[in-house]
């Protein structure tokens, strides 16, 4: 891969004809090259030191894919190594599908984002403590601040297969209550995604996983993201390991949840790539000859929609974690269950985005950091490409 980016940026330069820009390309890409090659010699030691299993990562830049490459094994036991046609479990990254869903239905006229969820999905007012001062709008559930706790208190609720998930949902409802006024603070809730999902769904009168489909994994011919993994492509599904580098390694209860979680599917159940991950990260950048969501939508997602909060931190979207930060402002989601871990992150302003996925719960790698010290670093080449425009 780094041979044919080194390739088309000499072809880049090679086109040029106003020399000052061609300078200025060639300095610009080759270090960009330099801080991508310098985060793939860092990814594939993370992974050998952790020795447990693999990580797939992309970038992005510019609305395309420019590198991608997986390190480790993503089956031990059968040796496969890991390659970016690997599918990883990407967990809570699959809520930012469930917004980004949402926004299409709102444009498309379903409803509107202040609407009140029982219009659509009654048995909302089922939870405990509902009343006319806690009518959750579909504003409030995807932003995280309906309020209610984090997770039902039912038994098994994260248990079963997915085909029942609406079944399990609705029976998780009336075991969830208010932790907070509703509106009052940004906190995070998968029973709140939940909802959401199924709200949509009821909204639209189609089947929420029909809807991403649809929607969004075939006009972005995402064809490697599911969720559930067909018998043809499970080869490919990279086993999970629960554990990490000091502690004991187990595969069963990943292994069991491949067959379903409970309730949580709009909020935890999308399988993917790191390239098919690229493409919905170019989607949310707005780069594209056929978007598949407004720029206007797009930007609305990315707004900060939580109450105000000292520092960067709990700053939330419509789907993302938002850090507005150094003069960065960073849009991500990440994604941990059993097993599985997983985060993209983009520069909203500067178009550059980066995917990391690994079939081992925590490691060297810390996902978040890497994320921002790579968006970081991309980030200041193409400042400097400004800064020398303008001097010439």
């Amino acid at each position: 891969m780094r041979v044919i980016i080194a390739l088309s940026l000499l072809i880049l330069i090679g086109c040029s004809d106003q020399p000052s820009t061609s300078h200025l390309n060639t300095t610009r890409e080759f270090e960009i090259q330099k801080v991508i090659a310098e985060f793939e010699h860092q990814l594939a030691k993370d992974v050998e030191e952790d020795d447990i299993a693999s990580i797939s990562a992309a970038i992005v830049i510019d609305g395309k894919v420019v590198w991608s490459n997986a390190f480790g094994m993503a089956d031990i036991e059968n040796k496969i190594n890991a390659d970016t046609s690997t599918i990883y479990r990407i967990s809570s990254m699959s809520k930012t599908f469930t917004a980004f869903l949402m926004m299409q239905l709102i444009e498309e006229g379903y409803f509107k984002l202040e609407d009140t969820v029982e219009n659509y999905f009654p048995e909302i007012q089922q939870l405990i403590g509902y009343s006319d001062s806690t009518k959750i709008t579909f504003k409030h559930l995807a932003s995280h601040t309906s309020g209610l706790f984090v997770e039902p208190e039912l038994k098994d609720a994260n248990a079963g297969p997915i085909a029942e998930w609406e079944d399990k949902l609705l029976l998780a409802i009336p075991a969830t209550s208010f932790q907070y006024k509703l509106g009052e603070k940004y906190s995070y809730c998968n029973i709140g995604y939940g909802i959401l999902g199924l709200a949509i769904s009821r909204a639209a009168n189609k089947p929420f996983m029909e809807l991403v489909q649809e929607k969004i994994f075939d006009p972005l011919k995402m064809n490697n993201s599911f969720f559930i993994v067909p018998d043809g492509d499970t080869m490919r599904l990279a086993t999970g390991y629960d554990g990490g580098p000091m502690g004991e390694i187990k595969t069963e209860i990943p292994k069991k949840e491949h067959k379903g979680r409970g309730y949580k599917v709009p909020n935890g159940g999308i399988y993917s790539t790191s390239n098919d991950l690229g493409k919905f990260l170019i989607a949310n950048m707005e780069f594209s000859d056929e978007p598949i969501l407004s720029r206007e939508n797009c930007e609305l997602m990315q707004e900060i929609w939580t109450p105000k909060v000292d520092g960067w931190r709990n700053k939330y979207g419509l789907g993302y974690n938002i850090i507005n930060h150094k003069g960065l402002m960073v849009c991500s989601h990440g994604g941990n269950n059993l097993g599985y871990s997983s985060m993209f992150m983009f520069e909203k302003n500067k178009k550059i985005g980066v995917i990391i996925l690994r079939n081992y719960a925590w490691g060297m790698t810390w996902q978040v950091m890497r994320s921002w010290m790579l968006i970081k670093k991309l980030s200041e080449m193409d400042d400097l490409e400004k800064t020398a425009q303008h001097t010439d």
